[in-house]
């Protein structure tokens, strides 16, 4: 599994799944489904996630985001769409 997190910026931090499934769980605060469901979908796109970290060392945070949305995009794409949203208000 990869141990560390290229950021936009270049820094490194160590990989941590958790932050994964946080960001998730902050895009679906918004979205009117059951809490279940959330959780549900956090779990599955963080393993996923952590699935296709297992073959490298290091890993970007864009490609651990892009590997999310797409797939939220499949699995329940108001979470993806309440994702999106919040990052046009970071920009």
């Amino acid at each position: 599994m990869a141990k560390e997190v290229t950021k936009k910026d270049g820094t490194k931090e160590a990989f941590e799944p958790e932050k994964i499934r946080s960001s998730i769980m902050a895009a679906a605060a918004t979205v009117d489904i059951l809490e279940e469901r959330k959780k549900e979908v956090a779990d599955q796109v963080t393993k996923a996630a952590v699935q296709m970290t297992e073959v490298k060392e290091e890993i970007t945070t864009s490609e651990i985001r892009e590997k999310v949305l797409s797939d939220l995009d499949q699995v329940e794409p108001s979470i993806s769409v309440s994702w999106r949203e919040y990052d046009k208000t970071k920009q």
